[in-house]
């Protein structure tokens, strides 16, 4: 039988338990804001909690208290933005693809576009 490690979280970001824990404190769980935001499921609360989801970030952070980039630094700008993750991250910046769309230029959304552009 093969045992397959966790992921691991950055160091900086706040690990999934101590988000569950502070969210018991607060007297509430991933399963209840799920269900206030009208979600069939906490499933996706739950990825959120080792993969990037700013909307889902955005509903803890509120059942907390908090802003999002203070559960997760690594995945916010230090203006609170998200970081561009993926192709977008590698294709252009979020200055450039402001740019582009107030130029009335298509936002690239894939490295094929990308590469053509």
């Amino acid at each position: 039988m093969t045992i397959h490690a966790p992921k691991k979280t950055s160091q900086e970001d706040w690990h999934p338990e101590d988000i569950k824990a502070a969210l018991h404190k607060r007297g509430t769980t991933l399963s209840r804001i799920a269900l206030d935001a009208g979600l069939t499921s906490s499933s996706s609360l739950s990825a959120c909690l080792v993969r990037p989801m700013p909307a889902n970030e955005k509903r803890i952070a509120a059942a907390l208290g908090l802003q999002p980039a203070a559960i997760w630094p690594t995945r916010y700008n230090a203006d609170g933005t998200p970081k561009l993750r993926g192709i977008r991250a590698i294709c252009c910046s979020a200055d450039e693809m402001r740019k582009r769309s107030a130029a009335g230029k298509p936002v690239l959304h894939n490295a094929r576009q990308a590469m053509a552009a």
